[in-house]
């Protein structure tokens, strides 16, 4: 029976990607037949238009979002598995705003010099500051006593980080403000087939080192000391989750800026869903959430105030942040009953 219900999971959120990636692309400003999109992407189209519209823009930025929404959310369960807590993620700990900060910095000089920065040169300014803000959560971690503490050092991080990325925005050229503007809410809008292809490539092999990691979580899941009798080294294991995270959560806030509570949400959603915390299950399944909650969420940013855009970490917030609220509760509730 669990077999069961876990193909069911896994079919029920293949098909709502392989649906809203459809849907992504057919619907917008110009509403496109899903035969005719179905002929573009087979090669053919008569409209010349419409073809240049599904190849340049919607579907790289439906495949961006697919990509960027799974990593987001593989970066969001390792910190929780880090943390041994529920309400872990990139973007409360502020490591999505220290990946901002830096590539806004990146930019910045980038504009200065009349040259558009590359994918590779996005996403090492983006993982060194993932990797300075999660040193510092790291050290605090072993500074305070309560984890609520070193969630609001997180969230403390992250305000300061963001303050200094608007001011670093301020001084960029009348010509490049909006873009930098716009990435600095958030957003999939613009990405091209090279970005597409860079963030895929980093992507896949971080998602497949997490993958291989699957009896290593397992077992520091159920206690570091039960990890190291079975001959995990809990120092270089927690190196790994900390540089796998840094990396997924780096390309997405390279690409598309801070996105909020994919990374929280959609983990807690899908360990619902499946009924289980096993990471052979869980990390397929974490990605293939996360696709799906930001392939959703990307579409209502799109169409809400259509021909307006919202920032997707508007959107993701709506959905994002009541599951949070209902996590904390539970995790109340749970403490309570031991008393």
């Amino acid at each position: 029976m669990k077999r069961i219900h876990y193909r069911s999971v896994f079919l029920l959120l293949m098909t709502a990607a392989a649906v809203l990636l459809l849907v992504n692309i057919c619907v917008g400003s110009v509403n496109i037949s899903p035969g005719e999109v179905f002929g573009v992407l087979g090669g053919g189209g008569e409209n010349a238009v419409h073809r240049d519209i599904v190849l340049r823009i919607r579907f790289p930025r439906a495949l961006a979002a697919a990509v960027l929404g799974g990593a987001l959310a593989l970066s969001g369960y390792l910190l929780q598995t880090f943390f041994h807590n529920p309400i872990a993620g990139p973007f409360i700990l502020g490591i999505s705003s220290g990946a901002k900060l830096t590539v806004a910095l990146t930019m910045v000089a980038a504009f200065k010099m009349v040259r558009q920065p590359g994918s590779g040169l996005l996403i090492g300014a983006a993982f060194v500051g993932a990797m300075i803000s999660m040193g510092f959560v790291v050290v605090m971690s072993g500074m305070v006593d309560r984890m609520s503490m070193l969630i609001v050092s997180g969230i403390m991080i992250g305000y300061i980080c963001s303050a200094v990325t608007d001011f670093v925005v301020a001084f960029a050229e009348d010509a490049d403000i909006v873009n930098l503007h716009n990435w600095s809410k958030g957003s999939f809008s613009g990405i091209g087939w090279e970005q597409v292809a860079a963030m895929t490539g980093v992507i896949l092999t971080a998602s497949c080192g997490v993958f291989f990691l699957s009896k290593p979580i397992r077992a520091y899941q159920l206690g570091e000391s039960y990890a190291e009798n079975l001959g995990v080294n809990i120092r270089w294991f927690r190196v790994v989750l900390v540089v796998l995270s840094s990396i997924l959560s780096a390309c997405v806030t390279a690409f598309a800026g801070p996105v909020s509570f994919v990374g929280i949400a959609v983990p807690q959603l899908v360990k619902y869903l499946l009924g289980t915390a096993r990471p052979m299950l869980m990390i397929p399944a974490c990605f293939l959430g996360g696709s799906v909650f930001c392939l959703f969420c990307d579409l209502l940013s799109r169409m809400l105030l259509a021909p307006a855009e919202l920032s997707i970490s508007t959107v993701t917030a709506v959905f994002g942040a009541p599951v949070v609220i209902v996590v904390l509760l539970r995790q109340k509730k749970g403490r309570a009953g031991e008393r």
